[in-house]
């Protein structure tokens, strides 16, 4: 009964450090991503927010949008762009969020210019240097197979 114990003992803890082990680390995948030592590296952030323009009749502004959602969709075949999201209504007027794969704010800026709703001034953006995972990107080709349908 006590060999048994210490072996149960022995196989949990043999499971507990094993479960702990550091995944192997994949150079080739590194280089690919552009990960530093660490695994990061930087992207630009952008807050969007409530644009200036506040004229714009209902006919423009679903156009503009669906010009904006056309526009997501093609950075993000790009390469262009990471993370794209709504966000909930909010005191600040914050509307949604890009992460987009550059570390250059001037790249971002025309990048940025090509979204209808931007240069419209129905969305403002705020523009950032943000580090975070390389791996970031990697995740992207899993969306079309958890997403049912399309806006």
């Amino acid at each position: 009964m006590k060999n048994l114990f210490s072996f149960i003992l022995m196989l949990g803890f043999g499971l507990i450090c094993q479960a702990q082990e550091k995944p192997k680390y994949d150079e080739a995948l590194a280089k690919k991503l552009g990960a530093d030592n660490y695994g990061m590296k930087m992207y630009v952030l952008v807050i969007l927010k409530t644009g200036l323009n506040t004229t714009a009749t209902k006919a423009q502004t679903d156009s503009l949008f669906k010009g904006h959602m056309a526009n997501i969709e093609k950075l993000a075949r790009e390469n262009k762009l990471v993370v794209a999201g709504p966000l909930a209504k909010n005191e600040k007027q914050y509307r949604g969020i890009f992460i987009l794969n550059t570390k250059s704010l001037e790249e971002a800026k025309s990048w940025l210019a090509t979204d209808p709703a931007v240069s419209a001034k129905l969305l403002d953006a705020e523009i950032f240097n943000w580090y975070g995972s390389a791996a970031l990107p990697e995740y992207l080709p899993y969306h079309d197979k958890v997403q049912k349908s399309s806006h």
